[in-house]
């Protein structure tokens, strides 16, 4: 899913430069404004999440090759005071996506990017995660030293070979020791280097040997550190085999392949990490954007029952096309609002929204201007579900009058989306409601 972005954001970094059923963090904002399709079964049934810290905030977001902390100290600064407003979860890979290789020869560490990440992560009332990926490139057939920018291009997502799977898990074990206040760490990503071909079984096995070396190294130093795995990416088909299907499509069988041999064969875990798109490998809304959402409720119930309700994290999620396909404002903000509905509703434990950040371009789906730092429509979103869906928050059955309109509500607050083009009225609650095509309102109860 972040294939391609991943090696051109490292480029261009270099060419420019829950948790377990014990986990902290803390709430808190407001933000509003939404096609068609009536919601399915999976849709509409709320289920209990599994057991969390109340203050565990569900919601966050992962720096990408620029972020805040990549422009001036004051722009830095104007960012992290308005997301402390709203404190929410942060995550950081330890090479790529923002950051130099950590270590450019054995055991010779380079910190100053994570570190200027972290210290904003801290500085903007974050809950810090760092993701434990990706590997210097003397680990996977390169030379040491500084990455290249040939090497940031075609090899920031190679797999370190299996002879330094214990230097891997080293480096692991020396971030989690260096950044002691970081107690989640997510190994890997997407199964980078170990599933080159996805028409072809991964190396689910290769990827295991690593985790469980992460893992033990991890926990030999940080007894206290919260592991997950294997932010393995749940692709899906139109048609195929497998037994988790439904009018979104068919999940690749070799994702289920991978998944439950990590299950049954890990060390450990605290919580179980995955990622998605709505959309099929082949780019396809079935049976159309906002049906094709019911994907994210299947995949967590299914997570949820083959894992005995471990939390389950959601690393990244994607709901618009990856072949140019572009959405006026209002709708892309509307299926993303029905898309983070069906987080709530399947008891996901955590779910982190891959923020596309430029410098001075225009950025469609920011969390916060390029140019100015102020929160955008899409950072007053993410903010709205910080604060009224948290991931132990009480969830009230609601329905809507017409099924144009998806809802979803807890004690204090009701959220309605406009699937449709079209303006509607519906009675949600007791209470008759207009809302303009693809609008998203919050309303009080």
């Amino acid at each position: 899913m972040i294939a391609l972005a991943a090696a051109a954001v490292a480029f261009t970094l270099v060419a420019s430069c829950a948790p377990s059923p014990s986990a902290p963090v803390a709430p808190a904002t407001q933000g509003g404004s939404g096609d068609p399709t009536e919601p399915t079964e999976s849709a509409t049934a709320a289920q209990k999440p599994p057991e969390t810290d109340p203050d565990w905030p569900r919601w966050g977001f992962t720096h990408t090759g620029t972020s805040a902390n990549n422009v001036t100290p004051q722009f830095e600064r104007t960012v992290a005071t308005s997301l402390s407003k709203t404190p929410m979860l942060q995550n950081q890979h330890i090479m790529g996506f923002g950051a130099l290789n950590p270590e450019p020869r054995p055991q010779e560490y380079f910190w100053e990017d994570l570190d200027s990440r972290t210290n904003f992560m801290k500085e903007s009332g974050g809950k810090q995660i760092i993701t434990l990926c990706c590997a210097p490139d003397w680990m996977k057939g390169g030379p040491e030293g500084p990455t290249s920018q040939e090497g940031w291009a075609e090899h920031l997502e190679d797999a370190p070979y299996k002879q330094h799977f214990d230097d891997y898990a080293k480096l692991a074990a020396t971030v989690a020791k260096r950044y002691s206040d970081v107690d989640y760490f997510m190994v890997w990503n997407e199964f980078k280097g170990f599933w080159k071909d996805h028409s072809k079984p991964a190396d689910y096995k290769g990827y295991t040997e690593l985790y469980n070396k992460v893992y033990d190294a991890v926990k030999a130093v940080r007894p206290d550190a919260k592991i997950g795995g294997p932010y393995l990416g749940f692709d899906s088909n139109k048609s195929g085999q497998s037994e988790l299907r439904g009018s979104w499509g068919v999940v690749n069988q070799n994702v289920l392949d991978a998944f439950n041999y990590w299950f049954e064969n890990k060390k450990g875990a605290d919580f179980v990490v995955v990622d998605g798109a709505s959309p099929t490998d082949a780019h396809q809304l079935l049976p159309d954007e906002f049906g094709a959402l019911d994907k994210f409720s299947a995949v967590t119930t299914w997570l949820r029952k083959k894992t005995g309700d471990m939390p389950i994290w959601w690393s990244e999620w994607y709901f618009v096309p990856e072949d140019g396909t572009t959405w006026p404002e209002p709708k892309r903000l509307a299926v993303q609002a029905a898309s983070m509905m069906e987080f709530v509703k399947s008891g996901a434990t955590t779910a982190l929204y891959w923020n596309p950040q430029a410098k001075q371009e225009p950025c469609t789906g920011c969390l916060w201007d390029p140019k100015s730092g102020a929160t955008t429509a899409t950072g007053r979103l993410l903010n709205s579900f910080v604060k009224w869906f948290p991931a132990a928050a009480e969830l009230d059955q609601v329905t809507s009058s017409d099924p144009k309109v998806r809802v979803l509500a807890q004690p204090q607050q009701l959220l309605l989306v406009n699937t449709s083009d079209a303006q509607v009225t519906t009675t949600v609650d007791g209470k008759e409601f207009a809302l303009k095509p693809y609008e998203i309102k919050w309303s009080g109860r």
